[in-house]
């Protein structure tokens, strides 16, 4: 498996996120599926992965700067038949190291309440629950972490 950055905007990346999207719309009937918008995302600094076995796109991962000392995880996916195999465990690990790259300190992630395989991920890494942040703020259905690097 490897994970390759790539412009959120290519066929394979789009095909990705609406499939997350479509998830989210089916588990959170009537929520609002906090995606990104590709441009201001890529004016913005953002980073988007692609998790590759082959020419087969197993998941995706992305984060957006929010000032020099922190950045959010966004639209982190795994396709079902590729799940309980590392594969969000490597995106996650790829995303920081690029994080930590740029000097950035402080990670931030937001997560369905009933997504329980990312909680239990994003714990396991060693992220700590915090009250909801930014446009989460007064989300039914959020549920957010933060990493000190």
């Amino acid at each position: 498996m490897n994970i390759v950055a790539t412009n959120p905007a290519r066929e394979t990346a789009r095909l990705l996120i609406g499939e997350l999207d479509s998830h989210l719309a089916e588990q959170y009937p009537g929520s609002p599926i906090n995606g990104i918008e590709v441009d201001a995302f890529t004016q913005a600094g953002g980073y988007f992965v692609l998790a590759l076995d082959g020419d087969s796109a197993l998941g995706c991962g992305a984060f957006r700067p929010i000032d020099t000392a922190s950045a959010e995880i966004k639209r982190m996916f795994v396709r079902p038949a590729a799940r309980r195999r590392g594969v969000a465990r490597a995106i996650l690990q790829h995303l920081e190291a690029e994080i930590q790259r740029r000097g950035i300190r402080t990670i931030l992630i937001e997560t369905g309440c009933d997504q329980l395989e990312a909680i239990a991920l994003y714990e396991a890494s060693g992220y700590s629950p915090i009250p909801p942040f930014g446009q989460y703020v007064g989300s039914p259905i959020s549920s957010c972490f933060a990493k000190n690097l």
